[in-house]
């Protein structure tokens, strides 16, 4: 594992309306939590079929 592994670490991306686990992405956290991050990011749903807003959620 390289050095640039270890500043990286896998979270899910949780659907606010439903409450899935639609995405797993993994994020930069050496520098902290990218802003854009923090808030959200509108992806879609499967469930709902529609555009939601899902946030950071970590196992």
């Amino acid at each position: 594992m390289g050095k640039k592994a270890l500043d990286r670490e896998y979270v899910w991306l949780q659907c606010s309306d439903c409450g899935d686990l639609n995405y797993r992405t993994n994020v930069r956290v050496k520098g902290g939590m990218p802003e854009k991050l923090k808030d959200g990011k509108k992806k879609y749903c499967p469930r709902t079929r529609n555009h939601q807003l899902h946030k950071i959620k970590r196992k």
